[in-house]
C-alpha cells in the first residue's frame, strides 16, 4: 500500500494498459501530473485562470482546480526526477509540439475532447487534472488542453469528479490486510468474469469498486456469496488503472485502486441472483455519453477515468428516464453490494487525548523511521503530502497512515478502519504502530549482531592476509603448501614406515603439491598425510620385565585377584626371557564393582606402557572399528588407530570396556569387525578403511572386560583369553575397605586431616547388612555416605561463626565475586553473552576449612544407622529352621553367585480318591521348569524304589515354588535342590539350614556337571552356610578355589544322587518313612470302627 504521493511513480501510459490502443493510452496516476508531465503541459495553460472552473466542481474531488483553491491532504510538493524521466519528459514534449504542428498545417477543424471526456478545457493550473496528467504523458496530442481545433463558441464543461453518493458498487473482497482511505493498494484479480466487469466499469467511465476484507486469513477469492465472509466496513475505492498478467491469457489483470472513503455495506447481490432493478432513492451518476463519430486521427484521445465520474446531464436529458448504473454488470458472475457512506464522529481538535496520542504516533514514527529506511521513506513522503503542512493537524489521516503502513493482523487493522470514533481510532492504531516498534527493534538487533559477526570475520581475514604478506615478504615463511609438504616430509623421515606405507606416502605427497590450495580434494590429502605421519610407525615404550615392580604395582591397586595378576606375572616372564613380547588378548569377566577396568590400568602402570580405553557399548557402527572411507564428508580412521595416535607408540594397552554389550545395527556388526583386530594371526596386518595400508597390532596388549559371555559371540569369545574374576567375600571387602575405600572417601569428604575413624565393626556392619552384592562398588558409596553425614554434623556443631563468608573467599575469589555482581547489575540488552568472562572464575576461589583438633568423631557400630539408615538386610537365611520341603540352592548371575531357596508344600490333604498334580511357579524359564519335571519324575521312581509302601506322590498335590518371583530365573543347576525338596516333603523330613547344594540332575540320578562354582561358594559363605554338594566333575573347581574362599565351608561332591540323599538324610527312619498314611489312615479306621462296634455291643 503506497500513500498517493509515492504512486506518481507507477507505469506510464505509454505502456499498454488493459483498455489503452495505440492511439487512447490508459493513465495510471489519478492524483495530479508528475513532475515530468508539468514540464511540458505548463506552457500551453498560461492563458487560464483558475477563475474559469466551474463552481459544480465536488468539495471531495481532487480535481487539479479545486487542489489550487484548497490545497489536499497530499498535495505538498513531488519527488525529484532522475535523469532517465527528465530525458523521457523532453522527448515527449518534442513529440507533441511536432503533432500538434502537423494538426495546424493540415487544418483539422475536428473537436479536441477533454480529459474527462466530454470536451471540457484544460486545467488552467500548471499542475493539470488527473486525467490531464495522463494525457500529458501520453504523446498523442490530448495534452494540448483541448484547445486543438476547439471553436470560439463552444462553451467549457465541468471538470468530472468523484461522487459523493454512490449507492450501489461492485464488491472486491480483499485478503490479509484492509484498504484505507488515501492510500494506494495493488489487487490481482485471477476471477475472468470480475475481470470482464473491471473492464467493463472502466469502458463505461464508472471506475468505482467497494473494496472489504476477508474475515478468515486464509481466504481467498475474487466474489463474495455471503455476506459473513467479509467485514462489513469497507472502502470506496476507484480504479486507477489496470494491467493484464503475463501468461495468465489475457483473463487475469492487476488493478490500482486508490480508495476515497469509508462505506458500509446493507445489502449483498451476490453472482447469480435475480436481476432486480437497484432502488435508488438518490440520483446517481450517469455514465459517460458515447462521443460522436469521429475519424480516428493521431490526435484523438480518450480520457483516463482515474479519480473521474461524469457531471450531471443537461436538464433535457434529466428529463429522461433513469439510468440504472449497475445494470450492465448482472451479465458478470460478480458481487454487488448496496452501501452506505461512513462520516467521522466530530471531535475537539484541541483534545488533551487526542493531542497526547498523536504526539506519542509521532515520537514511535521518529523511532521506526530511525531503524528502519523504508519507513523513513513513507514518513517523508507522508509528511510532504499535508494540506495543512503539519501532521498534528489531521489526527484522523494520521491514523489511518499509522494503520496502512503497520504489519499489524489483520482484525487490529479492521477495527482502526471500522472505528469512526477519532480518538479511539487513534488508540487502535498506537496499538498496532507500537508492536511493529517492537518488530522492527528486534529487527535491528538481529542485524546489528549479524553484521557484527561479519566485520569480525572480515578483519580477522584481512589481518591475516597482512600477516601473511608480511612473513612472505620478509621471509619468514615460504609458500603455505610448499611449507605443507616440507613438513610432512621431515614427519615421515623420522618414522620407520614399511615399505608399502612408505610408497603410499610418496604417492599422496606428490599429489598434494599438484594440487591448488582451493580444491576439495586439497584438504582431504592433507588430512590423509597428517593421520598416516602421526601414527608411530616403529615407535615403542620401554617396558619393565621387572617381576617384583609388578607385584608391588599389582598389590598397590587391588587386593585379591590371584589368578589375574598370576597371568600377568606369567606374561611380564615370558617377555623376559625372549627379551621382547607378543601382543595378547585378555577377557577379564565378572560381576561389576569386582576392579575389571581398574586393573587394565594397573597392567598398564607395572609394564611401562601406555593406555588407552574405550567402551563398545551398545556400539552400532563398524566404522567405530574400521574408519570411514575417505570419501565420506567428515571421515576419520577407527578407534585402534586413534589410539595409537594419542598414544605415541606401537604397544600400548588397550582396554576394550564391555565387549559384551555391542550392538548391531544396519551400519553392519561391530562383533564381526572386532575379529580380526583381536585375532593374533591377522592383527599383524590390520586393516583401516580410512588409511587403507596395513598396521602392525601385535605388540598391542589387547584387555577386555565383561560381565558375562553368553552374549558374546562364540568365535570372537574363541579368540580371547578368559579370566574369571569372582565376586569379594567378606574378608576381601573388609581388607579393600580399610585400604582403599575408606581412605579415599575420607578425602574426598574434606576429612584428611580430622579425627574422625570408621571402625572395623562399622565396616563389617555395612558389609553384612547393606552391601551383600559382589563387588564392592555399593560398598564404596555407603562409606562416602557415612563421610559426607560426618563432614555434615560437624560443619554444623561448629557453626558459621568459625569461617565466615567474607573470610573464606581469596583475593581472586572476591574479586571474581565482585565480576559477577557486575554482570548482574547490567541490563539484559547491554550484556551480549550469559557465559563467564575470565574475571568472573578463578582456580581457587575459597580457603578450606580447617577442622579443629578438639573435633573428635567415631562411627561404630551402634551409631551406623545415624549415616546410613535401617540395615536393608536383616538376617543371612531366609529361615533359621527350614520346614520340610525347603531346600537351599546356589546360583550364577551376572552380579555374582546367589543363594536361592527352593519350597514345595502339600496342597490338599492325602485322600484315597485325591488326584496326584504339581504346581510350579517363581517365574522360571524353560531350563528350570524341564528341571523340575525331571526332580519330579525322579523323586516319584526313588520313593518306589527305596520306599514301594509309600504312596505320597501317587495321590498328592504339590506345588512348587522358587522365591522372589519378580526375578527371571533360568539355568541347569537346580536338580538335585529341586528333587530333595520333593523327597523331604514326601519323607516329612526337614534338611539342614547350613547345608547348601547346587547341580544338575539325569532321570537316573547322575549329577552333572556346573559353573560358576567359585562364585556359588562365596554365595554360600555369605549366607552362613558350613557345608556345599556340588557334582564330583567339578572338584578341580573346588581345589584352585583360595583358601580363604573356602574357610569354614565343607565341600562335598556328588557322583550320584544317592549320595546326595545319604548326605542330607543320614538318621532317617526307614521303617517309617516306609509306611503308608494313606493306608494307616484306612486300617486306623477301620480298626476305630470295630472298637466302636464292640462297645456298643458291650452296653448293650
Amino acid at each position: 500500500m503506497l500513500p498517493r504521493q509515492r504512486a506518481l511513480r507507477l507505469p506510464s501510459t505509454r505502456h499498454t494498459a488493459l483498455l489503452s490502443t495505440a492511439s487512447r493510452p490508459l493513465s495510471t496516476c489519478s492524483l495530479r501530473t508528475s513532475t515530468r508531465q508539468r514540464q511540458h503541459v505548463a506552457p500551453r495553460l498560461q492563458g487560464y485562470s483558475k477563475d474559469s472552473w466551474p463552481s459544480s466542481v465536488s468539495p471531495f474531488s481532487t480535481h487539479a482546480a479545486l487542489r489550487k483553491q484548497k490545497p489536499g491532504f497530499f498535495d505538498r510538493g513531488t519527488e525529484p526526477l532522475s535523469e532517465e524521466e527528465k530525458k523521457a519528459n523532453l522527448e515527449n514534449a518534442e513529440a507533441e509540439e511536432k503533432e500538434a504542428a502537423e494538426a495546424k498545417t493540415s487544418g483539422s477543424d475536428a473537436p479536441s475532447k477533454d480529459n474527462g471526456g466530454q470536451g471540457a478545457p484544460e486545467a488552467p493550473d500548471s499542475k493539470g487534472s488527473a486525467a490531464g496528467g495522463s494525457s500529458g504523458s501520453s504523446g498523442d496530442g490530448s495534452g494540448d488542453g483541448g484547445k486543438r481545433g476547439r471553436k470560439p463558441g463552444d462553451k467549457a464543461l465541468a471538470k468530472p469528479v468523484v461522487p459523493e453518493i454512490y449507492p450501489q458498487v461492485m464488491a472486491i473482497p480483499i485478503a490479509k490486510r484492509p484498504l484505507f482511505p488515501g492510500f494506494y493498494k495493488a489487487v490481482t484479480i485471477k476471477d475472468p468474469a470480475v475481470a470482464a466487469a473491471i473492464t467493463d466499469l472502466i469502458k463505461r467511465g464508472q471506475p468505482y469498486v467497494g473494496a472489504f476484507l476477508f474475515k478468515d486469513e486464509n481466504a481467498d477469492g475474487d466474489v463474495i456469496h455471503n455476506p459473513d465472509e467479509i467485514y462489513d466496513v469497507g472502502v470506496f475505492a476507484q480504479i486507477t488503472s489496470a494491467f493484464p498478467i503475463s501468461g495468465q491469457d489475457g483473463t487475469a489483470l492487476t488493478a490500482i485502486l486508490y480508495p476515497h472513503r469509508r462505506i458500509r455495506f446493507s445489502e449483498l447481490i451476490p453472482p447469480g441472483a435475480a436481476d432486480k432493478p437497484a432502488a435508488a432513492t438518490e440520483p446517481v451518476p450517469e455514465p459517460i455519453p458515447k462521443p460522436a463519430e469521429e475519424p480516428a486521427e493521431k490526435g484523438d484521445v480518450v480520457a483516463s477515468f482515474e479519480e473521474s465520474a461524469v457531471v450531471p446531464q443537461p436538464k433535457a436529458d434529466a428529463e429522461k428516464q433513469q439510468y440504472e448504473p449497475m445494470s450492465f454488470l448482472k451479465k458478470h458472475a460478480v458481487s454487488i453490494v448496496n452501501v452506505d457512506n461512513l462520516q467521522e464522529e466530530p471531535y475537539d481538535p484541541k483534545s488533551q487525548v487526542i493531542r497526547a496520542v498523536t504526539n506519542e504516533i509521532v515520537n514511535v514514527f521518529k523511532e521506526v523511521a530511525s531503524m528502519n529506511s523504508l519507513f523513513r521513506d513513507q514518513i517523508s513522503t507522508f509528511s510532504m503530502s499535508q494540506s495543512t503542512g503539519n501532521v498534528m493537524s489531521e489526527p484522523a489521516k494520521l491514523a489511518d497512515f499509522a494503520a496502512a503502513v503497520s504489519t499489524g493482523e489483520p482484525a487490529e487493522l479492521q477495527e482502526v478502519l471500522a472505528s469512526l470514533n477519532v480518538e479511539e481510532r487513534m488508540q487502535k492504531a498506537l496499538v498496532v504502530l507500537k508492536k511493529e516498534h517492537l518488530n522492527a527493534q528486534l529487527q535491528s538487533k538481529i542485524t546489528k549482531d549479524v553484521e557484527n559477526k561479519i566485520t569480525k570475520r572480515q578483519r580477522e581475514y584481512w589481518l591475516m592476509e597482512q600477516m601473511k604478506g608480511i612473513r612472505r615478504e620478509l621471509g619468514i615463511e615460504s609458500d603455505g603448501k610448499e611449507k605443507l609438504v616440507e613438513t610432512f616430509k621431515e614427519k615421515a623421515d623420522k618414522l620407520a614406515m614399511p615399505e608399502a606405507v612408505r610408497k603410499v606416502f610418496d604417492e599422496e605427497l606428490n599429489k598434494l603439491a599438484h594440487l591448488e590450495p582451493a580444491a576439495s580434494e586439497f584438504n582431504v590429502t592433507r588430512n590423509y598425510l597428517d593421520w598416516l605421519t602421526q601414527i608411530p610407525w616403529g615407535q615403542s615404550s620401554p617396558e619393565n620385565f621387572g617381576i617384583q615392580n609388578a607385584m608391588k604395582v599389582l598389590d598397590e591397586d587391588h587386593y585379591g585377584l590371584k589368578d589375574v595378576k598370576d597371568r600377568i606375572l606369567e606374561f611380564i616372564a615370558v617377555g623376559k626371557l625372549r627379551g621382547t613380547v607378543e601382543g595378547k588378548i585378555l577377557c577379564f569377566v565378572g560381576p561389576p564393582g569386582v576392579g575389571k577396568t581398574s586393573i587394565g590400568k594397573s597392567i598398564a602402570r607395572a609394564l611401562n606402557r601406555q593406555y588407552y580405553r574405550f567402551s563398545v557399548g551398545g556400539l552400532s557402527d563398524v566404522s567405530e572399528i574400521k574408519g570411514h572411507r575417505r570419501t565420506y564428508v567428515g571421515a576419520l580412521p577407527g578407534r585402534i588407530i586413534q589410539a595409537l595416535k594419542k598414544c605415541k607408540t606401537e604397544n600400548p594397552l588397550i582396554l576394550i570396556d564391555e565387549v559384551d554389550k555391542l550392538g548391531r545395527g544396519y551400519q553392519g556388526d561391530p562383533a564381526s569387525a572386532l575379529l580380526e583386530l583381536l585375532d593374533p594371526e591377522q592383527n599383524s596386518s590390520f586393516l583401516d578403511h580410512y588409511l587403507d595400508v596395513p598396521v602392525d597390532l601385535s605388540k598391542v596388549l589387547f584387555v577386555c572386560t565383561a560381565n558375562l559371555t553368553d552374549t558374546i559371540p562364540r568365535p570372537l569369545l574363541d579368540r580371547m583369553e578368559v579370566i574369571r574374576l569372582s565376586g569379594y567375600v567378606s574378608d576381601e571387602k573388609m581388607a579393600i575397605a580399610e585400604r582403599y575405600l575408606a581412605p579415599q572417601a575420607r578425602d574426598i569428604a574434606g576429612l584428611k586431616d580430622a579425627d574422625v575413624q570408621l571402625s572395623n565393626d562399622a565396616i563389617e556392619e555395612l558389609i553384612k547388612s547393606y552391601c551383600r552384592e559382589a563387588g564392592v562398588r555399593n560398598l564404596k558409596k555407603q562409606i562416602e555416605k557415612v563421610y559426607r553425614k560426618a563432614a555434615l554434623k560437624i560443619v554444623q556443631d561448629l557453626g558459621e561463626e568459625v569461617l565466615p563468608e567474607s573470610e573464606a573467599l581469596t583475593d581472586e575469589g572476591k574479586a571474581a565475586l565482585e565480576e559477577t555482581q557486575k554482570e548482574k547489575e547490567k541490563k539484559p540488552e547491554d550484556t551480549a553473552s550469559t557465559s563467564a568472562t575470565e574475571k568472573e572464575a578463578t582456580e581457587k576461589p575459597r580457603v578450606p576449612l580447617k577442622v579443629p583438633e578438639s573435633v573428635h568423631v567415631t562411627i561404630g557400630k551402634e551409631n551406623l544407622k545415624d549415616y546410613v539408615g535401617p540395615p536393608v538386610f536383616t538376617s543371612d537365611r531366609l529361615f533359621d529352621v527350614t520346614p520340610p520341603g525347603v531346600v537351599m540352592g546356589l546360583a550364577w548371575t551376572s552380579l555374582g553367585g546367589t543363594a536361592m531357596y527352593i519350597e514345595s508344600i502339600l496342597q490338599s490333604s492325602l485322600k484315597k480318591t485325591a488326584t496326584p498334580s504339581l504346581e510350579i511357579t517363581g517365574n522360571l524359564k524353560t531350563v528350570m521348569k524341564e528341571s523340575s519335571s525331571i526332580a519330579y519324575s525322579f523323586a516319584k521312581s526313588w520313593m518306589v524304589k527305596k520306599f514301594p509302601d509309600n504312596h505320597f506322590f501317587d495321590k498328592a498335590k504339590i506345588h512348587l515354588h522358587v522365591p522372589e518371583g519378580a526375578v527371571q530365573k533360568d539355568g541347569p543347576s537346580a536338580g538335585i535342590t529341586m528333587a530333595t525338596s520333593f523327597l523331604s516333603l514326601a519323607l516329612e523330613t526337614p534338611i539342614n539350614p547350613t547345608v547348601a547344594m547346587t547341580g544338575e540332575l539325569t532321570l537316573s540320578g547322575k549329577v552333572l556337571r556346573i559353573g560358576g562354582l567359585r562364585e556359588k561358594t562365596v554365595a554360600a559363605r555369605r549366607a552362613g552356610c558350613k557345608t556345599i554338594i556340588f557334582p564330583e566333575d567339578n572338584i578341580s573347581d573346588w581345589l584352585e578355589l583360595p583358601e580363604n574362599i573356602k574357610e569354614g565351608i565343607e565341600g562335598k561332591p556328588a557322583g550320584w544322587y544317592s549320595e546326595v540323599f545319604d548326605i542330607l538324610f543320614p538318621e532317617l527312619d526307614l521303617e517309617k518313612a516306609n509306611k503308608c498314611k494313606i493306608c494307616g489312615n484306612k486300617e486306623e479306621k477301620k480298626k476305630a470302627k470295630k472298637e466302636k462296634e464292640k462297645d456298643e455291643e458291650k452296653s448293650d
